[in-house]
Parts: C-alpha cells; sequence; structure tokens
C-alpha cells in the first residue's frame, strides 16, 4: 500500500489544487467518504459540502465544493467540481451577507451554497 496519493481538485474553470495527501474526505450522494492510499476504486457523484485534504507534510487543505464527481484508482483521486473554492480564498464577511439576503428571499438554493462556504472558511481557520 502506498503512503500517500495524488490529489487534483478542479473546477470548470481552473485547476483549484494539486498535490500528495494521505486522507481527502469528501460528500458524495451516498454519504461522506473518506480516501486514503490503497481505497478501492471508486466513482461517485459530489454532493455540496466542504472538502478536506491532509497533506503529506501535515497540513490541511479545505475547499468549499458544490456539486461534480469522484474518481480514485491507482492512488490517483479526482475530485471534479462544477465550482470549487479553496477556504482561504472565501470571504466570510461576504458570504454571510450574502446568507443574510437569501434567506430574505426565501432562496434554499443560495442559502445552501452559501452555507457549504462558510463551514468551510471557519473550519479551515
Amino acid at each position: 500500500m502506498a503512503a500517500e496519493l495524488h490529489v487534483e481538485l478542479v473546477a470548470a474553470d481552473r485547476q483549484v489544487w494539486s498535490g500528495e495527501a494521505t486522507l481527502v474526505v469528501a460528500r458524495t450522494t451516498s454519504g461522506d467518504i473518506g480516501v486514503m492510499p490503497g481505497h478501492q476504486p471508486l466513482l461517485g457523484v459530489l454532493e455540496s459540502g466542504p472538502v478536506t485534504i491532509r497533506t503529506s507534510d501535515g497540513g490541511t487543505v479545505v475547499a468549499a465544493v458544490h456539486g461534480g464527481f469522484i474518481s480514485f484508482a491507482d492512488d490517483k483521486l479526482s475530485l471534479l467540481a462544477e465550482i470549487a473554492e479553496l477556504a482561504e480564498e472565501i470571504d466570510v464577511q461576504r458570504v454571510e451577507r450574502e446568507l443574510e439576503r437569501a434567506k430574505a428571499e426565501d432562496d434554499e438554493d443560495a442559502q445552501r451554497r452559501a452555507d457549504v462556504r462558510l463551514r468551510a472558511a471557519t473550519s479551515a481557520r
């Protein structure tokens, strides 16, 4: 069993993060999943939620992911997201305003997106 896996987190418009990791946790339509080196091959549909990547150097990368696919084989993990942003890129105050506006307009989709972004940003701090 390999000690690490290669991870590619890609959004529709850019490569968000790439590197070596020991664990990736993501939410799929079947529930939360943790992928470590040597995991069985998988293909799944990503749900909106934070993705946590434990890097090989002991760090942690957190990203807000909104839909897409997860694929794993031969210690290579691909997260292909419709929208993804690193927690460190998220302006918490702006997202809090977006959440309040979404609640006032009773926009459940916008509320869900803002909630995911806030959870990712606050879990990384």
